[in-house]
């Protein structure tokens, strides 16, 4: 089921997501909703992007691609 959040805007910004989203003929609220949901994904990745960095200088153990395929057993 869909439920409704609300979101305070000035006119201005209104103006520009509503001519935006006219623009390319879809409605402000999937505009809205894919930014806010992109804005999140980018956030999640950079978080991981740093968790993987500092595991990686606590133990910088690394691989070639042809090692790891070896490792792997693939061909």
């Amino acid at each position: 089921m869909d439920t409704t959040m609300t979101v305070r805007l000035s006119k201005d910004d209104k103006e520009i997501i509503a001519r935006y989203a006219q623009a390319i003929g879809r409605s402000a609220s999937d505009i809205m909703r894919e930014a806010v949901l992109d804005r999140i994904e980018d956030e999640l990745d950079l978080a991981l992007y740093r968790q993987a960095m500092q595991e990686y200088r606590e133990n910088s153990l690394s691989y070639s691609l042809d090692e790891a395929l070896k490792l792997l057993e693939i061909d």
